[in-house]
């Protein structure tokens, strides 16, 4: 399948570069709002520059990966569908349940697939934690903790206030990575319980144009909370902008019989550490799958098998609508004083097949 990629900042790089490990699909193209961006992207990696009409227009491109700004994505995602494309996007999938529906129920009428990063749920690292939970290595998963406490981007990237907008922060930023991760091992949520506040009104860049410059705070940068997954697990979880550092594992999971470390959710390796009763002290498990290196693209490479074969892709939009709403769900618990109750579900992706070689997909 020929690809078009719309957004030439800097995460495409990698998505240029990692297109070429897996088959099955031809990265043709590239465009963006400032087209001597894509341009010089087009240069850098051989492929076309294009107007976003002209790449939509174009009917040999089945596929588009969305990579604008998370306020542009809606609307890119739903020109691509009306141009008869396939949409990949990157993460956040939409900024409310309503554009994201609206998009799935597109994608359904018009016989397309849609989907959204984060894709490293499906590399080697959690991949290894999900065959380990389902052997029964730590028995039935009861409780869990989330802990991302950082003192925010602002300080080294160039353009610094993009993460303290609406539709951005630590939530939106960071924790649609740590959210996948705990659905693609506990399944769907049922509730969340959640407090959001800011600490900062405004923040200094420290780079590029803005640094030394002032710029307000729009969106709460500390979250803290507890989910409540459909299998009766109790995950605790603290994300944050505001922390200078801490001193915590990225992710935990209990269960009746172990518990285990789980690796960063924003990478796509290891480590992965078990520990049963028997044992002295955590123990490093050996990773079982393919794509501990940074292999974004593996979601979108996907969605490409999974059309062909005719199978659910594993980066699904209902998966990523059902992420959408629980990060959601802490800022809308915080303003009611109440329990959220989760309006949306999704099926558990399918496990990677640990047998195939690497770029190839079931």
């Amino acid at each position: 399948m020929k690809i078009g990629i719309i957004g030439c900042g800097n995460i495409s790089r990698t998505y240029f570069n990692n297109a070429k490990r897996f088959g099955g699909l031809e990265l043709v193209a590239c465009t963006d709002i400032v087209m001597e961006a894509a341009e010089a992207k087009a240069k850098e990696y051989g492929v076309k520059a294009m107007k976003v009409d002209e790449l939509l227009a174009d009917e040999s491109i089945g596929m588009v990966i969305n990579l604008t700004v998370p306020q542009a994505h809606t609307e890119v995602n739903l020109k691509a569908l009306n141009a008869g494309k396939h949409v990949y996007c990157e993460k956040p999938f939409t900024l409310n349940l309503a554009e994201a529906s609206k998009a799935l129920d597109l994608a359904k009428r018009r016989k397309l697939r849609i989907g959204s990063a984060p894709d490293t749920f499906l590399g080697a690292g959690y991949q290894t934690c999900r065959s380990l939970i389902e052997e029964g290595k730590i028995g039935r998963p009861i409780a869990g903790t989330v802990v991302m406490l950082c003192r925010g981007p602002e300080k080294w990237h160039p353009n610094a206030p993009m993460f303290y907008q609406k539709g951005a922060g630590p939530m939106f930023d960071i924790g649609p990575y740590y959210m996948t991760a705990l659905v693609s091992l506990l399944g769907p949520a049922k509730s969340v319980s959640g407090y959001a506040s800011k600490a900062f009104e405004e923040r200094t860049g420290g780079a590029g144009a803005f640094a030394g410059k002032k710029f307000k705070v729009e969106t709460p940068t500390h979250y803290s909370g507890t989910v409540e997954f459909g299998c009766g697990a109790l995950v605790n979880v603290a994300i944050s902008f505001d922390i200078h550092r801490g001193a915590h594992n990225p992710v935990e999971i209990y269960g009746t019989e172990g518990s285990l470390i789980c690796p960063d959710p924003n990478t796509f390796g290891g480590p992965v550490k078990l520990y049963q009763p028997w044992m002295k002290d955590w123990t490093e498990c050996n990773l079982t799958h393919r794509y501990a290196e940074n292999s974004r693209m593996l979601g979108a490479a996907d969605m490409v098998a999974a059309q062909k074969s005719g199978r659910p892709h594993r980066c699904s939009g209902e998966l990523a609508r059902h992420v959408l709403e629980l990060m959601l769900a802490f800022e809308e618990a915080s303003k009611t004083g109440k329990k959220y109750t989760m309006k949306t579900s999704c099926q558990i992706p399918k496990p990677m097949d640990a047998s195939l070689p690497e770029g190839t997909l079931d």
